[in-house]
């Protein structure tokens, strides 16, 4: 991962980058901000002079490069920070690194004055930014090994430094997570790479349900969505409980590690990316993680069911009913909408033996996310008013995007069944809704601490753009992250 260094003394200048704003008007030239730090003699009246004959406009992540062979520094970056905010700068931190990938050092400097939280955005930005996927080797790997960030009281930004790369290096490992090929990832990979994870933070406790555990204890969805194929289910149930702890979230990510749609089987367009369909348990298990490395004084009880959803001759069948954790049933007619199927299990077995405060779950649900909401949004359903305000607050202020959908009571018959207690995948209604309203009906008595998220469209994405790069995204680490640090 890129190194970040906070510097009173900048002492690596071939590269700089200097920030500059839009003009006071529509028809003002930018303006580069004053530094807090400054810089080689003549440097910032070039900029200044610079700026208007470049036409730079200084929206957020605008970048325009100036050789200056023979002198100090030999590359000057004009770096847009828009209106200066900490999502502007994390969009102008991604860029910058993009540009300046062929650079060994940049050293950027910061205005007088910056503000911890801008700190954070652009500490977060060049990390995210910077993030590669790829397996063996990468012939095309940037040059860039570090950045400087120029500021004149280097302490006092040191904790908003550590919370972004904290929270970019847990973001960075949800991406590695679903970027993986299913090839290799099956349940027990995904199991033991957690395990992994876990083993460097001191007061996390793991556990690993394999199918014989499962059988014994009734996780009936997991065992069905995972029978069709030769490597089995897993439930992991991951636990940080610090002293000082007052809330108790439990944290629900879907995790079919391939999807092919089981009997109901998915088109190969369909079907090609489905190696993203655990990007929830990916992001549930890495915001745990990353609160205990800031040891965050909350505790958290994250389950991540874990399946590969296969065609065989063990696979389940449309039509088939299934017994979930605490005895309600589900009549399943398409085995491609499998993933509420693992999640109902883990929400029954919260409610029932853990017992939290909050719930909430996150999965790549339905293609219906997309459809309302584009591919950048995800769609968040809950009761509770003020749990669905504060987490949206925290997705919006950690730069990723949620938008609250509606749970109308006249969608509820639809999940009726003639056999069962529930109809799992009625086609009548919304998809991403009913989805969701099935999902409450495991909440029992915590319905109304409950919410839910469909992510499944901001999980991946189809190119750069900001601090995200092409693949996958992992969407929700950050959001998680904010929100569960204001729970102390």
């Amino acid at each position: 991962m890129l190194a970040i260094r906070l510097t009173a003394e900048p002492d690596r200048l071939d590269t700089v980058a200097l920030p500059v704003r839009p003009g006071a008007s529509d028809d003002a030239p930018a303006e580069p901000v004053p530094t807090a730090v400054a810089m080689p003699d003549g440097v910032a009246e070039e900029a200044a002079a610079l700026a208007p004959m470049a036409r730079f406009a200084g929206r957020a992540g605008e970048v325009r490069g100036q050789l200056r062979p023979g002198r100090t520094p030999a590359r000057l970056l004009l770096l847009g920070v828009g209106e200066g905010d900490e999502a502007a700068w994390r969009t102008a931190g991604a860029a910058v690194v993009r540009v300046a990938r062929d650079e060994t050092h940049v050293t950027l400097a910061l205005p007088a004055g910056v503000s911890p939280e801008v700190v954070r955005g652009l500490v977060e930005g060049l990390l995210l930014g910077s993030y590669r996927f790829r397996l063996g080797t990468d012939a095309d790997a940037p040059a860039l090994a570090g950045v400087d960030l120029a500021v004149t009281d280097p302490e006092s930004y040191e904790r908003a430094v550590e919370l972004a790369r904290t929270t970019a290096r847990m973001t960075r490992l949800a991406r590695d997570l679903t970027n993986t090929p299913s090839s290799v990832k099956n349940p027990q990979w995904f199991a033991d790479q957690i395990a992994e994870a876990a083993a460097d933070l001191p007061g996390l406790r793991l556990r690993v349900r394999e199918p014989e555990q499962l059988a014994a204890e009734g996780f009936g969805g997991i065992l069905a969505v995972g029978g069709g194929s030769a490597s089995g289910p897993r439930l992991v149930e991951l636990d940080w409980q610090p002293a000082d702890a007052r809330t108790h979230v439990v944290l629900v990510g879907k995790g079919i590690t391939f999807d092919t749609g089981g009997i109901s089987i998915k088109p190969v367009p369909a079907m090609k990316l489905m190696r993203k369909d655990m990007a929830g348990a990916a992001a549930v298990v890495a915001a745990t993680l990353g609160a205990a490395a800031l040891r965050l004084p909350v505790r958290i009880t994250t389950l991540a069911p874990l399946a590969e959803n296969m065609v065989s001759g063990a696979a389940f069948r449309p039509g088939d009913i299934v017994r979930h954790y605490g005895g309600l049933t589900s009549e399943t007619t398409n085995s491609d909408a499998e993933g509420r199927l693992v999640l109902a299990d883990a929400l029954a077995y919260a409610v029932q033996e853990l017992k939290p405060d909050l719930l909430l779950d996150l999965a790549t649900l339905t293609g219906a996310n997309a459809v309302a909401l584009g591919t950048r949004t995800g769609a968040l359903y809950s009761d509770n008013d003020q749990l669905a305000k504060d987490l949206l607050a925290a997705i919006d202020a950690a730069g990723e995007a949620a938008w609250r959908m509606p749970l109308p009571a006249d969608y509820v018959e639809h999940l009726g069944s003639d056999l069962a207690d529930l109809h799992s995948a009625p086609t009548q209604g919304a998809g991403s809704v009913l989805a969701a309203l099935y999902l409450r009906e495991f909440t029992g008595d915590l319905r109304e601490h409950w919410l839910h998220i469909d992510m499944s469209a901001p999980s991946w994405c189809e190119r750069d753009d900001a601090e995200l790069t092409r693949g996958a995204t992992g969407w929700g680490v950050r959001g998680l992250l904010r929100w569960l640090a204001t729970l102390s």
